[in-house]
């Protein structure tokens, strides 16, 4: 018997009812975030703004502080914080702090973690090296979280430093970056990303030290979902392709260290190329320059789709953003490269919101006066904004001073790949690339021939540790299949003897 579905008419606004319900559960399984409602949050520009709220809050906590941050530098700022830290540990208040071993290497000293925990700051080190796991260090916990009594949380790009202060006096400007404050029920999300990386470091949490999302009282109307990234999950990885391949207007984004893999960047280019706005904003100096090299090596595919490109022209623009079509908006720890996506512990607070939206456009605009902007030709032309919000932005945009010509047109692995593959067209461009690569060839070749041992040795030496720690693995899952097996005999004849016990029948 022949069925057919039944022709079943909705009425349109039920239908974008439906869709925006499907979106938000697309979005939630991508990012295994949910959507939260009944919050207040409020952003948070610079540490001009960021600081000050993170110190008071700290100051007010009448029961818990928790405190993540991949660097804490042992400097004024870092001096402050310690102290403000110590101070409510010395009255008594649960002051818990993780700091990530790699970022603190060369930032802070052991005699200043030490005067914490002698404050009685419940202090732990995050994945330090460990002989039994010679990659394990890959994985960094590169979150910037506080939560005080779990009632007010802060997400941001900022870790805590004098270079995000700068140096007035010097004319040294700080470091440009965002943050947010959040509160309502989606703060037990925060306390819950805490716990997440405190039982990675030691013993957990107890679910009664943390509080749970149905005792916070709902304090606003704002949507917030919060992303807490762990290696080789790429939640949002995948959101931030399904939001560039969703954006309808406009997709502006801020990033400290861009290196995007060949799918987002065909995810940007896709939505750029359909009329959508696409803005990305980067650093021009950089505390990293070897990310300069790599993300102005980008540019070139992105800009031939109509991707518009900007250098933020201070000191050193730190902020991890994204907003979508001026009401979906991204503030965290997650840059656009594989490093976030993939391999490190990230935090980001997503905000589904129109007036937050419209604040976080506004910022970049601001942002966006402070900047350059990275030209193909002086007569590159732009595809017309089909919407009238985009055409009225647009002309405040126009206004601003147009820049250098992008230095690459691809990554150098992508462009020497490229070349000895013969999978693709190489530009003109890509011939100092080329170059370079070869002589890194050449030179490695030399030391190969002439100098065998510098390579070889290196690569013993490696190879006998990762053997040595899959032989300790082994020993430790065979003990505990031994433990195991014990344990089920144990059971197996507690049974037995069950079993031959007589019973009295009635």
């Amino acid at each position: 018997m022949n069925q057919t579905r039944p022709n079943i008419t909705r009425p349109k606004g039920l239908r974008l009812r439906s869709f925006r319900i499907q979106a938000s559960q697309a979005f939630a399984r991508a990012a295994g975030a949910p959507l939260i409602h009944g919050n207040q949050v409020r952003l948070l520009k610079n540490a001009e703004e960021n600081y000050p709220a993170w110190l008071e809050a700290i100051r007010s906590a009448k029961h818990t502080v928790h405190f993540e941050s991949y660097i804490i530098h042992e400097d004024d700022q870092g001096r402050i914080f310690a102290e403000a830290l110590a101070e409510k540990a010395r009255e008594g208040i649960t002051v818990r702090l993780i700091y990530d071993w790699a970022g603190g290497l060369t930032a802070t000293s052991n005699k200043f973690w030490r005067s914490l925990k002698a404050a009685g700051v419940e202090v732990r080190c995050f994945n330090p090296p460990r002989f039994d796991s010679p990659l394990a260090w890959l994985g960094r916990d590169h979150r910037k979280l506080l939560t005080v009594d779990g009632s007010i949380g802060f997400v941001a790009g900022l870790c805590v430093g004098q270079m995000w202060v700068g140096e007035p006096e010097k004319g040294i400007e700080g470091w440009r970056d965002t943050g947010v404050e959040v509160i309502g029920p989606a703060v037990a999300d925060l306390e819950q990303a805490f716990a997440q990386t405190w039982a990675e470091t030691g013993a957990a949490l107890s679910d009664d030290e943390l509080v749970a999302a149905t005792a916070i009282p709902e304090a606003g109307d704002t949507n917030v979902r919060v992303v807490a990234s762990v290696p080789n999950t790429a939640g949002l990885y995948r959101l931030d392709q399904m939001i560039a391949a969703s954006a309808k207007e406009s997709l502006w984004l801020t990033d400290a260290y861009f290196a995007g893999t060949s799918p987002y960047v065909q995810s940007l280019r896709a939505a750029a190329l359909d009329g959508v706005d696409v803005r990305l904003l980067v650093p021009q100096a950089t505390d990293l320059p070897v990310m300069r090299a790599v993300s102005r090596s980008g540019y070139r595919p992105l800009l031939e789709a109509g991707v518009r490109v900007y250098e933020w022209n201070g000191p050193m623009i730190h902020a991890k953003t994204a907003v979508a079509d001026g009401r979906w908006a991204r503030v965290g720890s997650s840059n656009l490269n594989l490093a976030s996506w993939i391999t490190n512990w990230e935090l980001d607070v997503v905000v589904e919101d129109d007036r937050f939206g419209e604040q976080m456009e506004h910022m970049f605009l601001q942002d966006l006066d402070y900047s350059t902007e990275i030209l193909l030709t002086a007569k590159r032309k732009r595809p017309k904004p089909r919407h009238k919000r985009l055409r009225r932005l647009r002309a405040k945009l126009d206004t601003l001073s147009s820049g250098r010509t992008a230095a690459g047109a691809v990554r150098l692995g992508n462009a020497v790949t490229a070349a000895i593959s013969n999978r693709r067209i190489l530009s003109p461009t890509e011939a100092r690339i080329m170059f370079s690569g070869g002589v890194l060839l050449l030179i490695f070749t030399a030391v190969a021939i002439f100098w065998p041992r510098i390579i070889s040795i290196p690569l013993a030496v490696f190879a006998a540790w990762l053997a040595v720690s899959l032989f300790l693995k082994a020993f430790e899952l065979h003990r505990e299949g031994k433990r195991e097996e014990l344990a089920l005999r144990e059971i197996n004849s507690a049974a037995t003897d069950e079993a031959a016990v007589p019973r009295d029948t009635e």
